[in-house]
């Protein structure tokens, strides 16, 4: 069968041959069994209902397998035989030009070089899915190839509802993943019912189809990491950044602290996705011994390198041997997986990577004990070095609050907050979201590497154009942004899809937007995706990270992610996603996304100005709502732009009256 008819096939009417389990990919961690019998009964029940009765005798037995020795149902024989990549938008066989563009993003989240779990269906951060199983993927592929521009798909954490009827200006897809009941946020929940089959980790942008592999936390990081490094007042050049984790997202720390210039130690347990990054080119060099290491990061040091070293091996065997040997470590982060920390997101120290995922899944609560040790001797030495000067942040993956919960010396005197600040609190959101700037992202759907030169053109000028006329304080912004786009090709960014992200406000972003558009009109490119990030502006209400910079106390809310994702829907979004967890965790964390298409038209013009209006003011609002300077600035310009918008500003009391009672 062609590519298009098994896409038209969906669930097959006969059962498709068997899959071996293929070595040759990286594959999620087994996990650890938590259903009860009869819970594994409607596990296997709830899997089998996407198949004719026909085959439950042969499936059933199959999928117990799957239960009992990999922790999920993932469907394996139901894996497409065709090679799966972002495909030029013009070979799916799709009614709707939105659709195609879905479909495109489906398969470039599922891409081999792209995804951290392929065959589980599971992009990055170990356990952020696109779907939970290979059924799933199907059915949806099939629904969006018949839809019309007059229905909207339903997915439920990776279920496809069905169809419904709609209208043109509605989203074409709306996405919900692990939307829980409150009391049922807990990480054995995620295990339990994801086990069975009915609800997922959709991450921030591997669950709403917007992963555009590691470029987009390329940007991030490097921002991050210049900003570090203004913060403690050093030129990078030279000087050592020291972190963890080389999976799907953290695997762009070290390319980030090329472009940044300055030395970058990453350890990495994993030596498959460790050579992966090699072989990718996202790090220079590796090292497996640490006396080797601390002889390599000296040399760096003499000669003033620009260079990225991985040490295949644990976090905290670097820390521990750099103090040891009176190596100074300017900036300090980790990006292991600590949302996720009992399943494979972090490996505890002396024990093997080996040994790790066999204890997780067969003696979880030892592997637990050993994990929370780990955290208390990871900080521990932190805390040696910052002693001596270095400046370490947490970079939004849950570090200090799995380490408090460990028990670790990590808490500020107050015992309420934490030694260390978040990269928002200190660097991002004072910097960055609250004037507005963000991860914007598009997507040249034709897969032409030319259509993604000329876009990097269309925004480079955007930028330069309205840089001219810029205020003070965002001019340091604008700047690095456009020395991104400048590099972005040289510093060969693209993995799978054609794609591209910068940090923009609402002005950069409509603006940028509107010009590829006028460019679709003319013929000059193809069709183009629009998303972002949900670590942004509005899209994401998480009190350690996102919003860790917001002090009113409403941090631990989440009006804001919510809101956001029912304007943009109406507003003109072609998809929208809001999901429970994503960066910090399961019940930590509420983010939304979208995607919009630009086909060169009138209402995708007038579309793209509504919705990235209010997709980035909205939070602006939020945040000069919580007495954020920088945000009040933001959004008092933005209401003088457009004299439709009228924010409630607040009043800022004395603290000397405040001290008098």
């Amino acid at each position: 069968m062609t590519f298009k008819e098994q896409i038209l096939e969906g669930i097959p009417n006969k059962l498709p041959e068997f899959k071996p389990f293929d070595n040759s990919i990286n594959h999620a961690p087994k996990r650890k069994a938590i259903l009860s019998i009869e819970e594994v009964k409607l596990a296997l029940k709830n899997a089998l209902r996407y198949f004719k009765k026909a085959h439950h005798a042969k499936l059933l037995s199959e999928f117990k397998t799957e239960l009992e020795t990999y922790g999920r149902i993932y469907m394996y024989r139901f894996r497409p035989d065709y090679k799966m990549y972002a495909r030029p938008i013009s070979e799916y066989p799709a009614q709707s030009k939105q659709a195609a563009a879905i479909m495109l993003m489906i398969q470039n989240n599922l891409d081999y070089a792209v995804a951290q779990h392929p065959h589980e269906l599971i992009t990055y951060g170990g356990n952020g899915g696109v779907f939970s199983n290979w059924a799933q993927y199907r059915l949806t592929m099939k629904y969006l190839a018949e839809m019309n521009d007059e229905q909207t798909l339903v997915m439920y954490s990776g279920h496809p509802m069905g169809l419904f009827p709609s209208h043109k200006e509605a989203p074409r897809v709306v996405v919900t993943n692990g939307m829980m009941i409150p009391n049922y946020s807990k990480p054995d929940d995620w295990e339990k019912f994801n086990a069975l089959g009915v609800t997922q980790y959709g991450q921030m942008t591997a669950g709403s189809y917007m992963y555009i592999g590691p470029q987009g936390i390329v940007h991030g990081t490097t921002i991050t990491v210049l900003n570090g490094f203004r913060k403690i007042k050093k030129e990078p050049k030279g000087n050592l950044f020291v972190t963890s984790g080389l999976g799907g997202m953290s695997g762009a720390q070290p390319k980030a602290g090329n472009i940044a210039g300055c030395i970058t130690v990453c350890a990495e347990v994993n030596p498959k996705i460790t050579q992966v990054r090699l072989d990718q080119g996202w790090i220079d060099e590796k090292i497996t011994d640490l006396n080797e290491l601390v002889i390599r990061v000296n040399k760096a040091k003499a000669e003033k390198e620009t260079v990225s070293i991985a040490y295949l091996g644990n976090i905290v065997e670097v820390w521990e041997k750099f103090d040891s040997a009176n190596i100074h470590i300017d900036l300090g982060s980790d990006q292991t997986s600590l949302h996720n920390p009992w399943a494979g997101g972090y490996y505890p120290v002396d024990t093997s990577f080996e040994e790790s995922n066999t204890m997780m899944a067969n003696n979880p609560e030892l592997f637990k004990t050993k994990v929370q040790e780990s955290l208390r001797r990871h900080a521990d030495t932190i805390n040696k070095h910052t002693a001596k000067g270095t400046y370490f942040f947490d970079y939004g993956n849950a570090f200090l609050l799995e380490a408090s919960r460990a028990g670790a010396d990590i808490m500020a005197k107050n015992g309420i907050d934490f030694k260390y600040p978040s990269y928002v609190q200190d660097i991002m959101g004072p910097m960055c979201f609250d004037y507005g700037f963000g991860p914007f992202r598009w997507v040249c759907a034709s897969g032409k590497p030319e259509d993604l030169a000329k876009t990097d053109k269309i925004a480079c000028d955007v930028l330069e154009e309205i840089k001219q006329n810029s205020p003070k304080e965002i001019q340091q912004q604008m700047a690095d942004n456009i020395q991104w786009i400048k590099g972005a090709q040289d510093n060969k960014l693209v993995v799978g899809s054609q794609a591209r992200i910068l940090y923009a406000d609402a002005e950069g972003r409509m603006k940028i937007a509107e010009a590829f558009n006028q460019a679709i009109a003319k013929g000059e490119i193809d069709t183009v995706i629009l998303g972002r990030d949900h670590h942004d502006v509005s899209g994401t209400d998480s009190p350690y990270r996102e919003t860790s910079n917001i002090y009113d106390g409403s941090r631990f809310t989440a009006d804001m992610a919510i809101h956001n994702v029912i304007g943009d829907s109406f507003r003109g979004a072609t998809w929208v996603s809001i999901h429970n967890g994503g960066g910090v965790g399961w019940g930590e964390v509420i983010n939304g996304g979208f995607g919009m298409v630009l086909d060169g038209s009138k209402e995708a013009s007038k579309r793209l100005k509504q919705m990235l209006f209010w997709d980035v003011n909205n939070g602006i609002s939020r945040r000069s709502w919580a007495r954020n300077d920088e945000a009040i600035f933001a959004i008092k310009r933005a209401m003088e732009v457009e004299p439709n918008l009228k924010v409630t500003l607040p009043n800022i009391v004395d603290d000397n009256l405040l001290n008098s009672i």
